[in-house]
């Protein structure tokens, strides 16, 4: 399709809006908390009105977690390898001509796998030039993907739940008290990169158990157990000597660019919401 389009990333917590115009360039945006939890059941209508009401007029794509069983309505996954085409032959329209849900992607062999709207982002950045055709690419968050690109399609990809166990462990955990503090790529936080190989649950309690013997305050106790999740994360991966493309908000990506760096990769930054809106932008043309 062609012109204006209202394009809409609906994750599980969060939203964002665009009015993308007849050129493709953003004409306006917003975000708010009106993820899919946030929204009743059969609400999912209204609200999309209340974007139109903002935003514009206009047909609407929709990709994320929108499209998950709990959402507006389940839309198939289509597996992986996949390109941009794939995903705009398995939308599907909610309101006809209206508005679209795009699919999820799937690892169906072997070790089983998914995601909603990451994969937008990742063939959006080889689309836009942002990263090349045959990358790793990680984009982190509460489940943080990790996305192997050839030929500019999506490959595989694995999640990683490294954000919600550090939230677990903070909220939920005896390490609660420990984990309060802001979390920095500083010395502690390298600390616990450097310590993140062999026995992680046995290291995971010693972050109390410094605490309290006087081995290492509270200030720093946060940033060196995000260091042992996030550490773990990355060297599992394989990075030594590559590149690695990191699609994340500046604070996150800092700390996933400073462990690639410890464990001998290269972290390259890229700007995940020009990714997406590349993505969706160009799945919107081959509707």
């Amino acid at each position: 399709m062609e012109g204006p389009f209202l394009a809409v990333d609906w994750g599980t917590t969060n939203r964002r809006a665009w009015r993308i115009g007849a050129g493709g360039a953003s004409e306006a945006e917003e975000k708010d908390e009106r993820g899919m939890i946030s929204v009743p059941p059969g609400g999912f209508a209204a609200e999309a009105a209340a974007l139109r009401a903002r935003l514009g007029d206009l047909p609407m794509l929709c990709a994320g977690m929108v499209g998950s069983n709990r959402g507006w309505a389940e839309t198939a996954y289509v597996a992986c390898p996949l390109d941009l085409e794939a995903i705009a032959a398995a939308l599907l329209w909610v309101e006809p001509d209206r508005t679209a849900l795009l699919p999820g992607a799937a690892m169906q062999g072997g070790r089983p796998d998914v995601m909603r709207g990451e994969e937008v982002q990742a063939l959006g950045a080889v689309a836009a030039g942002l990263a090349p055709p045959d990358a790793l690419l990680c984009l982190p968050g509460t489940h943080c993907k990790w996305a192997e690109m050839g030929g500019g399609r999506l490959e595989g990809f694995v999640t990683a739940m490294t954000g919600e166990l550090f939230a677990l462990l903070r909220d939920h955990s005896l390490l609660g008290a420990q984990l309060a503090a802001a979390v920095a790529p500083g010395p502690a936080f390298l600390e616990g990169v450097a310590a993140s190989s062999g026995d992680l649950f046995a290291r995971l309690f010693g972050v109390r158990a410094a605490a309290l013997l006087g081995r290492r305050g509270d200030e720093d106790s946060a940033a060196y157990a995000s260091g042992l999740l996030i550490g773990a994360d990355v060297r599992a991966r394989g990075v030594p000597g590559r590149e690695i493309y990191v699609l994340a908000e500046p604070a996150l990506g800092a700390l996933y660019g400073a462990a690639i760096k410890a464990l001998g990769g290269r972290a390259v930054a890229v700007d995940g919401r020009a990714a997406f809106l590349a993505g969706i932008g160009a799945i919107w043309r081959l509707t």
